[in-house]
């Protein structure tokens, strides 16, 4: 299982990533462990947004890049009222959006 997820940086920014272990990667990303995205060394993660599931590495990698793609005002909207519909180009019903 691969996971996609939305962080939000100190200064409000947005980080979005790949993992197979979501806790594992967040204490990387904190600090806790060691390699951490070069991005969150300099910009202080504070939040998990938002995590969706996908079956492999191929989808993960394809939401990733979407999202990635995205405005602010949408990746906030993806966060806040999960718009899937705004992912265009990608299949959403292959993606699970996690409780976190």
């Amino acid at each position: 299982m691969y996971y996609v997820y939305m962080l939000r940086c100190r200064n409000n920014t947005i980080y979005t990533g790949i993992t197979t272990d979501v806790g594992r990667r967040m204490e990387q990303h904190s600090g806790i462990l060691p390699d951490g995205a070069k991005f969150t060394r300099s910009h202080s993660p504070e939040k998990l947004e938002a995590v969706w599931s996908c079956e492999n590495r191929s989808l993960a990698s394809k939401l990733e890049a979407r999202i990635k793609k995205l405005r602010k005002e949408q990746k906030e909207q993806l966060i806040s009222e999960n718009r899937m519909d705004i992912l265009t180009g990608i299949e959403i019903e292959k993606y699970k959006r996690e409780l976190i």
